[in-house]
């Protein structure tokens, strides 16, 4: 059970601005408590405890921030143009702090890459990250983002221009390319969400 030494309002705060609630507390010794994906924080006086199944839902918000995860991404389109979708995934040595999947409408595979890249990289900077290391199946953004490949066609250099914006948030990045096994989650993420029936 994380506990973080901090000034309860600066916390509350910090949570509001992600967009987590913060209710009133159960007991009158609680200052408040919120609540995010399984992972429940309650303020005191003088600090924040976490508890819940996956504590690091909450534990790098109301940390100082700062730390290192790795980010995977992966997008996916049927029909390329077709219907598409990204998975995304950051990962500490604590485990998974957060994951996600959505549709993003008709867009081509390297379309969903790049759209995959991009949630990816807010999520980690709405975490306050100060380091990253970046991995997905996509040799093509990859490369166009380290700029070893030229970006021609213009929609996807608008793309690379944002990840490159979003990764220069960060005090250290790395990007690499790593084969689909090592990006499984990421994948079944976007798969999952292309899945999914309206």
């Amino acid at each position: 059970m994380p506990t973080i030494e901090c000034d309860p309002a600066e916390a509350r705060a910090r949570l509001e601005g992600a967009g987590v609630p913060v209710e009133a507390g159960n007991t009158e010794h609680e200052r408040w408590r919120a609540e995010r994906d399984g992972a429940v924080a309650v303020a005191y006086d003088d600090k924040v405890v976490i508890q819940g199944s996956d504590p690091t839902r909450l534990t790098n918000l109301l940390a100082e921030g700062g730390g290192r995860a790795h980010v995977y991404f992966d997008g996916a389109s049927r029909g390329n143009p077709g219907p598409g979708a990204v998975g995304w995934c950051l990962v500490t040595a604590d485990g998974v702090v957060t994951e996600g999947g959505e549709r993003i409408g008709r867009v081509t595979n390297n379309d969903a890459e790049y759209a995959a890249l991009i949630r990816a990289l807010e999520a980690a900077d709405e975490y306050g990250f100060d380091a990253i290391d970046v991995r997905g199946d996509s040799e093509l953004v990859v490369k166009q983002v380290r700029g070893e490949w030229d970006t021609n066609e213009p929609r996807l250099r608008e793309k690379r221009v944002r990840a490159r914006e979003l990764l220069n948030r960060f005090d250290r990045w790395s990007i690499a390319h790593v084969p689909r096994e090592i990006n499984e989650r990421a994948d079944d993420l976007a798969t999952e969400a292309l899945d999914e029936r309206n």
